[in-house]
């Protein structure tokens, strides 16, 4: 059986003491492709030399809404010029993100949709996938998206909305959109009702998993540092909500995984 972690962070303080060993681990259960987000291009050297040790890490890079800029100053449109070249530098580089939209802890929403579509429009034009968080933001993320698509005669947009948590009516306007549905350790919380309902709706050829580590670790390891092996854990949440069995779904997410990224 294999696995692809569609989402980590691995390069955070969290792992550095161990990640040799956080390694062995997912390599125990499975896991042979990461893909690495990017939360800064000022962390793409970082990740760079993560991906020098593990070659089974892949990256994107991007800007994610949160991000203290934003907050602060601005879009800087010289962000994007960076992102878009950073993209260029390394074949290695397989998306665009995380970018997006964060509403539940933030109130500066115009520049977090300038950077946004900044990056949406780098993706097209790089036909690369985008990583996209969306929290609170579900109409607005759509809208933007849809903005996006109706620029040019370029193809759709496309990309995955990571670490999602929405219900299924916010679920099926991003499959219809063409978007990858992937699902992190929050499917596995018994009093995630609308999610567990959203994880039975995405269609076979669009669902993923992924750990957003060192975030959310799935249960039964909740309350812990999460780390790539725990994939495992969301595979067989996921699998038993859309009552598959786990070998079924583990090589449906990794045949997936590679078709949006270019895995080899």
């Amino acid at each position: 059986m294999q696995l692809v972690d569609t989402h980590v962070h691995i390069n955070f303080k969290d792992f550095q003491s161990d990640l040799e060993a956080v390694r062995d681990r997912w390599l125990s259960n499975g896991v042979t492709r990461l893909v690495h987000s990017c939360v800064s291009p000022d962390e793409f050297m970082q990740i760079q030399a993560i991906a020098d040790q593990f070659p089974e890490v892949s990256f994107a890079v991007g800007l994610h809404p949160l991000d203290k800029t934003l907050n602060t100053t601005g879009w800087n449109p010289e962000i994007g010029d960076r992102i878009k070249s950073l993209a260029t530098s390394d074949q290695r580089v397989v998306a665009i993100g995380e970018t997006g939209l964060d509403f539940f802890k933030s109130d500066h929403k115009t520049a977090q949709i300038e950077a946004f579509k900044s990056q949406l429009r780098t993706a097209r034009s790089l036909n690369l996938p985008v990583i996209i968080h969306s929290r609170e933001a579900s109409a607005a993320t759509r809208q933007v998206l849809q903005e996006i698509n109706a620029e040019s005669p370029l193809e759709p947009v496309r990309g995955v909305m990571h670490c999602w948590a929405g219900n299924p009516e916010e679920t099926q306007w991003f499959v219809d959109l063409g978007m990858y549905i992937s699902f992190s350790g929050v499917v596995t919380f018994k009093n995630a009702h609308d999610l567990h309902e959203s994880a039975k709706v995405v269609p076979s050829d669009r669902i993923l998993v992924e750990t957003d580590c060192p975030f959310l670790a799935p249960v039964p390891k909740r309350g812990k540092r999460n780390e790539p092996a725990y994939v495992l854990h969301v595979a067989e949440s996921v699998a038993k909500l859309r009552d598959v069995d786990l070998e079924t779904l583990a090589t449906q997410t990794t045949k997936n995984a590679c078709a949006l990224f270019a895995l080899s």
